[in-house]
């Protein structure tokens, strides 16, 4: 005689055991937290966001938690290359497609901090010959683990050029090229001058050091030329005969500017020290 409670019982089984294995809490991987980072941000939001910047070649300078116009600017070059809004926010889109595209051992991080290592990859180191380099237009290159490091000359990175190439276009794009490498070549003199910060970030946008950031030129996309100008500046190229200071006297609407030794006129640029 054929148990006709045996299919009825195995059935129970199955769909108990269907039961607890979809009730079981969703394993993720959660990134940041939900508020919005954006320039003036401080915590572990914005460490996380340098790291993973770091991790992708965006970002060369220190992880420290605070979102300064270094990290801003990375992270504007990083949704240039993503195809996302380019608004130096990072909400939830940039925040999901940054977590997919790195890693970021908070860990490994935090303790290289506490340490007092000063980062450039990691506490300038490769964890586990962890692969770190420039961000392209493949959205998955993150996960596929064959970023490659992206150099230049002296150790700028592809975003001090691209930067310095923004600045020298936004400010210079008229000019003959000598000119144009001329007022590369005084971004690069800030750097280097104790009277200045000493990175390109923090030279360009000093607070009103260029009429190109005032204005909002610095945002507009360069060409080939002004890029040419930033290498050739970067490989020693000066023309503007070591100045810290250029100006159109037509525009000059500065007093003090007048009283800088001059060293040379470049076009409609006044180079001075």
């Amino acid at each position: 005689m054929t148990n006709k409670k045996l299919p009825i019982t195995l059935c129970l089984i199955s769909f108990l055991f269907l039961g607890m294995y979809f009730m079981q809490p969703e394993k993720t991987s959660h990134a940041f937290s939900s508020q919005v980072i954006q320039h003036g941000a401080v915590g572990d939001d914005v460490i996380e966001l340098q790291a993973r910047l770091q991790y992708l070649g965006f970002y060369n300078g220190k992880i420290d938690g605070v979102f300064g116009w270094g990290t801003y600017w990375a992270l504007r070059n990083f949704q240039y290359e993503f195809g996302l809004e380019i608004d130096g926010l990072a909400g939830a889109t940039t925040k999901q497609k940054l977590a997919k595209a790195s890693k970021y051992d908070e860990a490994y991080v935090k303790q290289q901090i506490n340490q007092g290592k000063k980062f450039t990859h990691y506490g300038g180191e490769q964890k586990n010959k962890q692969p770190t380099g420039q961000g392209g237009n493949n959205q998955n290159q993150g996960d596929q683990g064959s970023n490659v490091a992206v150099n230049v000359p002296q150790g700028y990175s592809q975003n001090d050029i691209q930067l310095m190439a923004n600045a020298v276009h936004g400010e210079a794009r008229g000019e003959p090229y000598v000119g144009q490498v001329a007022v590369a070549a005084v971004i690069l003199n800030r750097v280097d001058s104790a009277t200045f910060p000493n990175t390109v970030s923090g030279v360009i946008f000093e607070p009103r050091a260029f009429t190109a950031v005032a204005d909002g030129q610095i945002w507009l996309t360069p060409n080939k030329t002004a890029k040419e100008a930033v290498l050739d500046a970067i490989n020693g190229w000066d023309p503007s005969g070591n100045a810290i200071y250029y100006f159109n006297p037509d525009t000059a609407t500065s007093g003090w500017i007048w009283s800088r030794p001059q060293i040379k006129k470049i076009g409609k640029h006044i180079f001075a020290k």
